[in-house]
């Protein structure tokens, strides 16, 4: 076919949520992926050789993915719920504590906030701040499936004053005047910087838009886990555009997208030698950069992921120096360093050069709620997976010798767990089929060569604000570029970022409502 309705360059989640919606309209639609799979940094893979274990390589949970987009896709897909929101180890006075809160919330997570804080004030006003964040979502997650409002719009619509303390000043600001505690300070900040290189009184205020997209998925902020790993959310999605009617080529890397407002065209590199097809609309699900670079346009500067990932399979949990159910521990997000002064250290010395000393990082554990990842030999021999994710790594700390500064940062990111263990967390980890530890790190540079994120920014570049700044015209979608028939429908479109399918439903529902 030497013509499709629609072109879609890159088959991640967002690619294939469009490809489904236009395939299910009538559209003929293609998608070119580069790699061997679909799915981009949303895969699961059996990363230790000779081990049956498929962990979520990159990407790890689903919070902002609307439920009506896997209903109107008629996604086979289980986001299951964790029994625990998160633990945080603490070392205090000669004690080892830990703060536990559950999911729901109840007097059990009260008496932790007690025993750490000394009293209830500190839950008090944990209970407080995130009622009125979760009403603040309940207002902007509906919005996200719609034209883009604009912010004077939403903010007639909730608490200006908790929208002034949010969206206009700094979140350390917030973050500080609210709680006193430095490590519950720390447990709520931390989503202000996940993938976000800032210091909490950044005046740019990227880290308060990371902490929003952290907080208003569905409208309750959960992040759960994909039953079968990540993989199982691209398995369903490419499924589901297939059935539609949708063509999905993988092994084509597009090298040239060329549109003029009326028709487009896209070039790839197939095993088959070069190709081009001809559409009315092309649709990017790479990052804005990559597009400027196909669409031999000067590239902006590149963006700069801010992390560290270190999967892992153990052989067993290892147990705690608190004496906490290392069960309980690890099943929902475990804090590892991440005291509000300990986030600010470490921004503070990555921001100068260097390696942070002690690197704030949290921790998850797939099997411990989805053990189907795992063969049944490994699920009843204790096995369980853990994927770390450290912060305040930006990808300059790599640049001169990416594979000495990954050893580096991975041994120290272990060491800071391995603080909080009662037994060394070498004992725990399994061996592969070689003998080796099965330990794997990929810093943003190995995201880049990996999976083609420039800079290996997981977000494609800053997150924006989910409503446009000034008031709207009709129809806009935040997917919009400068030419009508070239829309982003990925990470980098307005309302990108994370496994949420939101670039490319709105992509594909500004083609449909034209």
């Amino acid at each position: 076919m030497n013509f499709y309705d629609v072109v879609i360059v890159g088959g991640g989640h967002n690619g294939l949520v469009a490809a489904t919606y236009l395939a299910q309209a009538g559209l003929s639609t293609l998608v070119l992926e580069q790699q061997p799979h679909t799915g981009g940094a949303a895969v699961s893979q059996q990363v230790f050789r000779g081990v049956d274990a498929r962990l979520s390589r990159y990407s790890y949970l689903v919070s902002l993915l609307p439920d009506k987009i896997v209903s109107d896709l008629g996604l086979s897909l289980e986001l299951r719920s964790r029994g625990v929101a998160s633990y945080t180890p603490v070392r205090r006075s000669g004690r080892d504590l830990g703060l536990m809160v559950d999911r729901p919330e109840g007097s059990a997570t009260r008496e932790s906030f007690a025993r750490l804080t000394g009293s209830d004030k500190e839950y008090d006003a944990w209970t407080e701040f995130y009622g009125a964040v979760g009403e603040l979502a309940a207002v902007i997650a509906p919005t996200l499936l719609e034209p883009l409002q604009s912010a004077d719009s939403l903010r007639s619509r909730v608490d200006p004053a908790l929208w002034d303390e949010l969206v206009e000043r700094p979140f350390g600001e917030s973050v500080e005047r609210r709680f006193s505690d430095d490590t519950v300070r720390g447990v709520v900040a931390t989503d202000a910087v996940i993938g976000t290189f800032a210091g909490l009184h950044d005046e740019s205020l990227i880290q308060n838009r990371c902490f929003l997209y952290h907080l208003i998925g569905n409208g309750t902020g959960e992040w759960r886990v994909p039953v079968g790993g990540m993989g199982a959310v691209t398995d369903a999605l490419a499924a589901a555009a297939r059935r539609a009617g949708a063509v999905l080529i993988t092994n084509a890397a597009v090298t040239a997208v060329e549109v003029d407002g009326v028709r487009g065209s896209v070039t790839w590199l197939g095993g088959d030698g070069e190709r081009s097809v001809d559409c009315k609309y092309v649709l990017s699900n790479v990052a804005p950069a990559t597009l400027d670079a196909l669409r031999g346009r000067d590239v902006a500067a590149k963006p700069e992921g801010s992390q560290l990932k270190v999967n892992l399979l153990l052989s067993r949990l290892p147990a705690l120096r608190s004496g906490d159910d290392p069960t309980r521990a690890f099943a929902g997000t475990f804090h590892i360093d991440e005291d509000y002064s300990q986030l600010e250290s470490a921004y503070r010395t990555a921001a100068a050069g260097a390696l942070p000393d002690v690197p704030p990082s949290e921790v998850y554990c797939h099997s411990l709620t989805d053990p189907s990842i795992l063969s049944p030999e490994l699920i009843a021999s204790g096995h369980h997976t853990l994927t770390v994710f450290g912060v305040h790594f930006p990808a300059r700390l790599f640049a001169a010798d990416n594979d000495s500064a990954r050893a580096e940062a991975t041994r120290r990111v272990l060491a800071g767990l391995d603080s909080y263990l009662a037994e060394p967390l070498a004992d725990c980890i399994a061996r592969d089929a070689d003998g080796n530890l099965c330990i794997e790190s990929k810093t943003p540079q190995d995201i880049e060569n990996s999976i083609g994120m420039p800079g290996g920014h997981i977000f494609h570049g800053d997150l924006q604000w989910p409503w446009s700044p000034t008031p709207t015209a009709p129809n806009l979608w935040g997917t919009e570029t400068d030419t009508p028939n070239l829309l982003l429908c990925g990470s980098g479109a307005r309302r990108g970022g994370a496994v949420s399918g939101l670039g490319g439903h709105n992509a594909a529902m500004s083609i449909l409502t034209r």
